[in-house]
């Protein structure tokens, strides 16, 4: 729902003589949806949120599995695009299915197999596509083309993974947690395994904005690759975070509320790095003794 929040808007460059008012009033005013008419808003990270919107988020969505008939006609006649180059079972199936269950319309495209991005450039399809539908959704490989399809697009964009975030990830995580504890405030998160991911980046961002106490467990002293990005350790600093990257175990799981990982071997991984990468990990595999 990134179009339901209010946003401040981009400046654009003023124009010279009479045209100086004008053009001075439209840089004042937020870039909004030609779909909805709204502010624009997009989401790239978790951190495109604040810690209010994304607490109404969970709401909204704890109310919606309650009493889903309520929102039945929620996204009638409304569409949405999906464009995938990286693949996912869960990721296609649940935004296909919700757009259904309220109304609208998920259209899935394979990027993967397309000209997208060598006969048809990424800024080229973003303007276009924004005249066809309500929403975008992306799952890529790389940041910076979710930030050149949020530059260019006129409608909503929502990262549904790239190498830096996976915000929609977040929300569901944090749904759960809110179910299982009745409030993310003041607790305490572990993660053990590749810190160096799209996840460990958001978790991080979204315990910084809500109040969680985050632990990041890897094997970060192996170098480049496995490290996590001083970017979001910067981040998690502006945001007022208490986060800690470590390569203690017992430190990061004393005291956890949450306890997470995730698979060693992500896409785009090569089958020949698997056993490198099990001896590497396998000190941070959670067990029995990390859960005791």
């Amino acid at each position: 729902l990134p179009h339901a929040f209010a946003a401040p808007g981009k400046a654009i460059p003023l124009r010279c003589g009479r045209h100086a008012a004008a053009a001075a009033a439209a840089s004042a005013a937020p870039r909004r949806s030609i779909a909805s008419g709204v502010a624009l808003r997009h989401v790239e990270t978790i951190s495109s949120l604040s810690k209010g919107e994304i607490l109404r988020v969970v709401s909204l969505a704890a109310e919606m599995k309650s009493n889903p008939d309520k929102f039945a006609d929620a996204l009638k006649q409304k569409t949405l695009l999906m464009l995938f180059e990286k693949p996912s079972l869960r990721t296609r199936v649940s935004f296909e299915t919700g757009m259904t269950q309220m109304g609208g319309h998920a259209i899935f495209y394979s990027i993967a197999d397309s000209p997208l991005g060598k006969k048809e450039s990424l800024s080229d399809t973003g303007k276009v596509l924004s005249r066809f539908a309500d929403f975008i959704m992306a799952r890529v490989n790389k940041r910076s083309d979710i930030s050149e399809l949020c530059s260019v697009a006129s409608v909503p964009v929502i990262n549904a993974l790239d190498d830096f975030a996976h915000p929609c990830q977040m929300l569901a995580d944090l749904q759960t947690i809110v179910e299982q504890k009745g409030s993310c405030e003041g607790l305490k998160l572990s993660f053990f395994g590749d810190v160096a991911n799209n996840v460990t980046y958001d978790l991080m961002r979204l315990g910084s904005l809500c109040g969680m106490k985050i632990a990041v467990c890897g094997p970060v002293d192996q170098g480049e690759g496995y490290e996590v990005e001083s970017e979001v350790i910067e981040e998690c600093k502006s945001l007022g975070g208490d986060v800690v990257v470590t390569t203690n175990v017992e430190e990061a799981a004393t005291g956890s509320d949450v306890v997470y990982c995730d698979s060693w071997m992500s896409y785009g991984i090569p089958d020949a790095e698997a056993d490198a990468r099990k001896a590497i990990f396998m000190p941070y595999q959670v067990d029995e003794k990390v859960m005791a």
